[in-house]
């Protein structure tokens, strides 16, 4: 196979999906700097350890820690980036992209979100004041955003990558 032919060649799914894994990841980072530089200087909220909350229902941990309990909310903060990530690479892959993949991205992970914080017995939306449902939605508009722009210009399918052989 030529390089012209690898080059043109559209990515698989599991590609996309490991992509879209990678961009969300950034996207995480992205929106990390955000809540801490701009949203909680406004907001005056504290650190959330919601996604650290949701690990511990889906899993067997339960840090005993303060530094255990910081730990597994980063790393349930990064895997949930990760999610949104590879979810936004499904979208690429059947030709969503920009505005209408992190739309059609949002609306399909954030719905979900909704319905497992109840379920889980994490929290009650219904509850939230308008300034929660703002944070949490602009929050996750900033993370999706910045996944697809980063999936888009730095990982789709107009990247190039280097073969295991080295050209």
């Amino acid at each position: 196979m030529s390089l012209r032919s690898m080059s043109t060649r559209r990515p698989s799914l599991a590609v996309n999906v490991g992509r879209g894994a990678l961009a969300g990841v950034a996207g995480s980072v992205v929106m990390t700097a955000f809540q801490k530089l701009v949203e909680m200087p406004i907001s005056e909220r504290e650190d959330s350890y919601a996604p650290g909350g949701l690990a511990e229902k889906l899993l067997p941990i339960h840090p005993q820690s303060a530094g255990g309990r910081w730990t597994l909310n980063f790393a349930a903060h990064t895997a949930l980036g990760a999610m949104w990530g590879a979810a936004y690479g499904v979208a690429a892959h059947k030709g969503l992209r920009g505005a209408r993949g992190a739309a059609a991205t949002f609306a399909a992970i954030y719905s979900q979100d909704l319905v497992m914080i109840p379920a889980l017995r994490l929290g009650k939306p219904w509850e939230w004041s308008r300034k929660d449902w703002t944070i949490d939605a602009l929050d996750k508009v900033v993370v999706i955003a910045s996944t697809g722009a980063i999936f888009d210009r730095v990982l789709g399918s107009k990247a190039t990558l280097t073969s295991a052989g080295g050209s």
